[in-house]
């Protein structure tokens, strides 16, 4: 449930026949925005009940270079949720081969529609359930 498979289209590619680094940012939010929607709470959901959840911070490292039609597995994992800011943890993988070839992570705030910030505990307490029955603390991980 929390893997998303992007082909990697030929657009995506630079003049050396490999991805360019700034399409590995885009894939973590493609895989985002389907974590969230497999759980129910998708940013069309979200934005209709006035919730924004801007990125504050992102980091990516590359390790293997990928290329055109490769399909890349992202496997997100929500790391850190405290009602108020979510961090959100990414492994890249060549899905044929299974080598990794990138792993990020991108933190957000939430905030409303005027850009103030909101704490889903106290505002929507609902929202707030599903990120923290989602999180992953990094000593589980490793068990």
């Amino acid at each position: 449930m929390n893997d998303y498979i992007h082909r990697v289209q030929y657009y995506e590619t630079d003049q050396m026949a490999v991805v360019h680094h700034s399409n590995y940012i885009r894939w973590m939010e493609e895989a985002r925005v389907e974590f969230l929607d497999r759980h129910g709470i998708g940013f069309v959901t979200l934005e209709a009940r006035g919730i924004l959840s801007p990125v504050v911070g992102v980091e990516c490292r590359y390790r293997r270079p990928t290329h055109f039609d490769e399909r890349i597995r992202v496997h997100v994992e929500l790391r850190e949720y405290t009602g108020v800011r979510l961090r959100v943890e990414y492994e890249m993988y060549n899905d044929q081969s299974g080598e990794l070839v990138s792993t990020g992570a991108s933190t957000h705030c939430f905030t409303n529609m005027q850009g103030r910030p909101i704490s889903l505990q106290r505002d929507y307490p609902d929202v707030d359930a599903v990120l923290a029955a989602a999180v992953i603390p990094a000593k589980q991980k490793d068990e």
